[in-house]
């Protein structure tokens, strides 16, 4: 019976398999053409496809790309949103009002101009952002941020500490507009959600270490290292004042109580907004009655709307740049993946672009009315859509209760102890200590857990920027040493199936004499391409195993790759492909492809490593390349033994040759011995 087997060249083998005694039937790659397509043929370019996006944006689409708030404005239901985006806007603004003079006072600034970031930007965005429900304004970590930059510049009683944080505020609006007009958010997915855990976490010792100073009476250095802060706290132990401490942990238990009692239960829900309201009240109402002279308080706030002005101090933008990169990272990552997380949960998408550039804004026009950089807040954020927010209507109330209180409530805030303030900012950032992400990563990947340990301990000893630019750099070294050495599989087929998998994950799967069959799990670029290299010749070697079928051989003759997960290959990987194929070439071993990715064939075609290796050896199924080179290894196997003579003389003159001269031979039909078939029919 004769064998005829279909390959990609259209080549005709019948010769070569005649003598197997059955048919393998295999499924022809079809290859792409190498010639230079036809201009009707060819991709339209960037800049085309970008003008043909805009002819078929409507005026609608323009309207809601500028401003993303006629989106919901379109579709607004009086009826069913108005109701919960006033009592969500309510409970923001009474919680942001105590908050943004605490953050205020974490920044090294006045009180007013927390009071001022939490007015202007929160207007601002709700015309050009894309979250209905993120609440923005002074965070606790930013403020942090910028104290310990720029009171390493200057004192932050001179005028020059507060122009800095504002021009600050411009320079991280700057950067968010450019990252969101240039699309170029995908650059924050490098940083892994260990990094931001643990970076988070200790920036929240830090925070709450800071504000002892307002608890124990005396001044503490200011500092983003725990080292310095907790020599400060226990050299100044001896003049610690009982008042302020009393006052400061009843407020803050009070704190904690209500934000227990408004998660707990949704009757109570409002708790959780109202305790930061609460504490003030209590506060300034125990100096009210008391007048206590060890416990200070905010003192004189000007009352009315920030008026305009232009940032000033531009001989100062150089030595902010570092701080402004490294503000605007730890804003985007903390506003847009909030935002991200409410979006899906409300059921709507959320561009991270457009909400960059929404952010940028904010912060840009925020500059021009004496607001130091804010962002989203995961507290405010999570209050926001708790309490029913539907659209962006919610940030104006806000924003209106905002520009009341700086209006008509400043001089209630003259009496407000600076404990209850700390108090505020403690129970705030307590949140963000996450230990339970830690015991989670050392359940599930001990290299996480290993990532969000460095990231926490130079963050507390080496300060934040080191915490952020360590963390940062361990990040994505994992990532390059994973893309570096990616996954090389051997495969083996399972039995009484024609599926080849992993033979560590199935170790009931058998693999062939003479054929080693690798799976590459990984995009194949120069920086992999050796190690790949590495990992063909080891398996090439390898000829052990219990679970070896076929005919019996010493060494391997064939190398088939799986090219399946394979996605793109450059031309550093094709050009060591190339070499790998003649050092095979050198050893009589053959390379095989099975099942190319459709963007990976026609690279390798034009590169010309189609033809260097043989179009007859590309193979849609792994099983078709198996099918064939088994039938070859049984073929060339039983031409290279030749009969003897009784004197034990080989009868023929033909000495022995290569494997792959003989494998070309039984290609040309020059040899055919007889043979049994390889595999039964109920194997194939």
């Amino acid at each position: 019976m004769e064998i005829t087997y279909a390959t990609s060249s259209g080549l005709d083998m019948s010769a070569a398999a005649a003598t197997a005694g059955r048919q393998v039937r295999v499924i022809p790659l079809q290859h792409p053409s190498t010639s230079s397509p036809s201009p009707a043929a060819r991709p339209p370019p960037l800049l085309s496809s970008f003008r043909s996006k805009l002819k078929r944006m409507t005026a609608t689409d323009w309207l809601e790309l500028l401003v993303p708030c006629s989106r919901w404005i379109r579709s607004y239901r009086w009826r069913d949103y108005l109701q919960s985006d006033l009592m969500s806007g309510i409970t923001v603004g009474v919680m942001l009002v105590p908050q943004a003079m605490s953050y205020a006072k974490l920044a090294g600034l006045h009180p007013i101009y927390g009071l001022y970031s939490g007015f202007v930007p929160v207007f601002v965005y709700a015309v050009f952002g894309s979250s209905r429900q993120l609440a923005i304004g002074p965070v606790a970590l930013v403020s942090l941020l910028v104290s310990n930059v720029l009171g390493s510049i200057v004192d932050s009683s001179e005028e020059l500490y507060t122009e800095l944080a504002i021009l600050l505020a411009l320079m991280v609006g700057i950067l968010e507009c450019i990252m969101g007009l240039l699309r170029l958010g995908w650059l924050i997915r490098f940083i892994s959600h260990s990094v931001i855990s643990g970076f988070t976490t200790s920036s929240a010792i830090v925070i709450a270490l800071s504000q002892a100073k307002y608890f124990l009476g005396y001044s503490v250095v200011r500092s983003s290292k725990i080292v310095p802060l907790v020599r400060s706290i226990i050299s100044g132990a001896s003049k610690f004042s009982w008042p302020p401490f009393v006052m400061g942990s009843i407020m803050l238990a009070i704190l904690l109580i209500m934000k227990h009692l408004g998660k707990s239960s949704k009757n109570w829900r409002f708790l959780r907004a109202a305790g930061p309201l609460t504490a003030v009240v209590c506060g300034t109402a125990v100096v009210k009655i008391f007048h206590p002279s060890s416990i200070s308080v905010v003192g004189d706030i000007p009352q009315g709307l920030p008026k305009f002005s232009v940032p000033r101090e531009f001989g100062h933008l150089k030595s902010l740049i570092p701080t402004a990169l490294l503000i605007t990272g730890v804003a985007i990552l903390e506003s847009v993946g909030i935002a991200k997380a409410l979006a899906a949960k409300n059921g709507y998408e959320l561009d991270s672009n457009q909400e960059l550039f929404g952010l940028g804004v904010a912060n840009i026009c925020g500059s021009f009315f004496s607001v130091y950089p804010t962002t989203g807040s995961f507290s405010r954020s999570a209050v926001n859509n708790e309490s029913g927010a539907k659209t962006g209507l919610s940030g104006i109330i806000t924003g209106i209760i905002m520009g009341c209180a700086l209006m008509f409530m400043t001089p209630l805030f003259r009496e407000i102890p600076q404990c209850t303030l700390a108090a505020i900012v403690i129970s705030a950032v307590m949140g963000l200590v996450d230990y339970d992400e830690a015991m989670f990563l050392w359940r599930v990947d001990k290299k996480d857990f290993l990532l969000w340990t460095i990231t926490s301990v130079t963050t507390l000893f080496l300060g934040i920027e080191v915490g952020v630019l360590v963390g940062v750099g361990f990040s994505l070294a994992f990532v390059i040493h994973e893309s570096a050495n990616p996954h090389v599989a051997i495969l083996g087929r399972l039995p009484g199936t024609t599926i080849y998998r992993n033979v560590q994950q199935y170790p009931e799967s058998y693999t062939y004499n003479g054929i080693v069959i690798v799976r590459i799990d990984a995009p194949i670029y120069f920086a992999n391409i050796s190690y790949i290299k590495d990992k063909l010749r080891e398996y090439e070697l390898d000829v052990s195993g219990d679970t070896k079928r076929g005919p019996e051989v010493e060494r391997n003759y064939f190398i088939i790759i799986e090219m399946a997960p394979v996605t793109y290959i450059d031309s550093s990987a094709v050009q060591a492909f190339k070499d790998l194929y003649q050092e095979c070439k050198s050893r009589d071993i053959q390379i095989v492809i099975a099942n190319p990715n459709h963007d990976v064939l026609p690279t390798l075609a034009r590169a010309g490593l189609v033809d260097l290796i043989g179009k007859e050896w590309y193979f849609v199924r792994v099983h078709d390349a198996v099918q064939v080179c088994l039938q070859h290894v049984q073929n060339l196997t039983e031409s290279s033994s030749t009969p003897k003579s009784s004197s034990g003389d080989s009868v023929t003159p033909r000495r022995q040759s290569s494997f792959l001269q003989r494998l070309h031979r039984l290609q040309s039909g020059e040899d055919s011995p007889s043979t049994e078939p390889l595999l039964s029919h109920g194997e194939v």
